[in-house]
């Protein structure tokens, strides 16, 4: 039986700078650096798609993890209302549609951690 891919969906909704900077992203660059998973997506929905638009120290931590091969999408439904989708498209996240993706993550059982 093939073991199955150790990959890591981190649905980052809060708008809390601490919370973003002290677990979503420190969480996510450190799981890359030292191997924690194969693959490590965070998605941003919500509320943290207006604060990684407006807060200069979480737009450095995605370009770290960015750097470090975490992959970093939003919610296109969410961006556009709010007026964030040119500045998130700017700083390197995949702006699209993501519902489908994170639903079929679920229903596959991959590890979704939702902060």
């Amino acid at each position: 039986m093939m073991e199955k891919e150790k990959k890591l969906y981190i649905l980052w909704v809060t708008g809390d700078p601490i919370s973003s900077e002290k677990m979503v992203l420190m969480y996510a660059i450190n799981s890359k650096i030292n191997n924690l998973w194969n693959e490590v997506h965070v998605i941003i929905w919500g509320a943290s798609a207006k604060l990684a638009a407006e807060n200069k120290l979480i737009q450095d931590q995605i370009e770290v993890a960015l750097h470090h091969g975490v992959k970093v999408s939003a919610c296109k439904g969410c961006t556009e209302p709010l007026g964030v989708k040119d500045k998130l498209q700017w700083l390197g996240v995949d702006v699209r549609s993501v519902g489908e993706e994170l639903t079929e993550a679920l229903q596959q059982g991959y590890t979704v951690l939702t902060i």
